[in-house]
């Protein structure tokens, strides 16, 4: 499956998804106009949109997801990377922690990811 990119408002969207489903779409607008202030047209035009781009599915009025936090995760922050940063993540590194102090405990936790993806 081709990847669609979404927006900020269909992002918004999918984590109340991952957060509550399965669920009804009517629990979903609820959701979204308590935690974004959305009718429940612009909530349903969101569901639409996430259910074209294959993101959820919608069945019998239930919610639920067809791609992980992980996978969207992964796939927005190697387009992230790619866009900005011409594809190096060393260079994304350097410039997320130039100004950023990074706790010991943080440091060799991302030890331990470059040495587990050499592994691989």
């Amino acid at each position: 499956m081709e990847y669609k990119k979404l927006f900020d408002a269909e992002y918004k969207v999918m984590q109340i998804v991952w957060d509550n489903e399965p669920f009804t779409s009517r629990e979903l607008a609820e959701i979204c106009f308590k935690e974004l202030g959305w009718k429940k047209s612009t909530t349903y035009t969101m569901l639409k949109r996430l259910i074209e781009k294959g993101y959820t599915k919608n069945d019998n009025a239930t919610v639920t997801s067809l791609i992980s936090r992980e996978e969207v995760q992964k796939r927005e922050s190697k387009d992230f990377v790619d866009k900005n940063f011409e594809g190096s993540l060393y260079s994304f590194i350097a410039a997320f922690t130039s100004d950023n102090d990074l706790s010991d405990e943080e440091i060799k936790k991302i030890q331990k990811l470059i040495k587990d993806s050499k592994k691989q």
